[in-house]
């Protein structure tokens, strides 16, 4: 069908991951020796975000098998305990991702419609 579909679809698998991980973040604010965690979209999102590139010095050039781990520790200064989780930063992040799995589904809704209206049309 279209590649639309795939990407939104991959977009939303990647929202889903960050918010538990963000969500476990703060469940272990308080917890000695728990280091944050984050997701990075451009590893889960794949070569499907990818600029088709013509040179291999253009940017986001990076071969499937250079992609690092999907999830990864933050280096964050640590407190007392050695736990780095600020809570004010990961509530902004799930602010963030919520935000951006809104427009996903949006953008998801808004494509499903443009295809059945193309198969309704005559």
């Amino acid at each position: 069908m279209d590649s639309g579909f795939k990407i939104l679809h991959r977009l939303l698998q990647a929202a889903n991951v960050r918010q538990s991980v963000v969500a476990s973040n703060i469940a272990n604010t308080d917890t000695p020796g728990y280091k944050a965690r984050d997701v990075k979209f451009g590893d889960m999102l794949g070569k499907e975000m990818k600029l088709k590139s013509t040179n291999p010095k253009h940017v986001g050039n990076e071969s499937s098998n250079n992609m690092r781990n999907k999830i990864v520790i933050e280096e964050n200064p640590s407190w007392g305990d050695r736990n780095n989780v600020e809570l004010n930063v990961e509530v902004a992040k799930m602010t963030e991702n919520s935000l951006l799995h809104n427009a996903a589904v949006k953008l998801l809704s808004t494509k499903i419609k443009m295809f059945k209206s193309a198969i309704r049309v005559k």
